[in-house]
């Protein structure tokens, strides 16, 4: 019996410079995965993973740029969310991960993981109904895929914690109108 193993693959990763990204990103390197990282900009990465990543610099929107990022990936993290407030993200979003599913199943990728948003029943804001629809292209590909649905991630970094912490220094109290009162888990 062996007791050595083998490594574990090739992971391609997009949002890898955001919150979530950016602290599973040295996690995998760490296991002993080989990562490889779709990015518009490798200036952007952090220096530490210069030696460490292979860089497709591109963009998720182009078909060329996605197939190259996929090609030989076992397991392909999907970060994204486009909600930038240029144009309609709900439909950048939908034709992202439609087309991001369609190269990981052209690739032969052996996994998608998509991290969503928890949401309640009945109705959803935009932005909610976004996360879910991607959800439901990546669940309905042909790749196996897994749909994870996180709350508000709140970590020093993410945007969440920034936008809390730039309200809390400016705005110690604050009257809200009823329309903000939402339920979070």
């Amino acid at each position: 019996m062996s007791t050595t193993t083998a490594a574990p693959g090739t992971v391609l990763m997009t949002g890898s410079t955001g919150y979530v990204g950016s602290n599973l990103l040295p996690e995998l390197l760490d296991r002993g995965w080989r990562v490889r990282v779709l990015t518009r900009s490798a200036a952007r990465l952090p220096k530490e993973w210069a030696d460490r990543v292979d860089v497709v610099e591109g963009d998720a929107t182009d078909r060329e740029s996605v197939a190259r990022a996929l090609d030989g990936v076992d397991v392909a993290y999907y970060l994204l969310h486009s909600m930038d407030g240029e144009g309609d993200f709900i439909e950048r979003d939908r034709e992202m991960a439609q087309l991001f599913s369609d190269e990981a199943a052209a690739a032969g990728v052996g996994r998608i993981v998509y991290l969503g948003g928890l949401h309640p029943d009945g109705e959803l804001s935009p932005h909610l109904r976004s996360r879910v629809e991607v959800g439901e292209i990546f669940l309905a590909s042909p790749t196996p895929s897994v749909v994870l649905q996180a709350g508000i991630v709140l970590g020093d970094g993410s945007a969440s914690f920034q936008m809390l912490r730039h309200l809390t220094e400016r705005l110690p109290a604050m009257i809200t109108p009823k329309w903000a009162l939402n339920t979070i888990q």
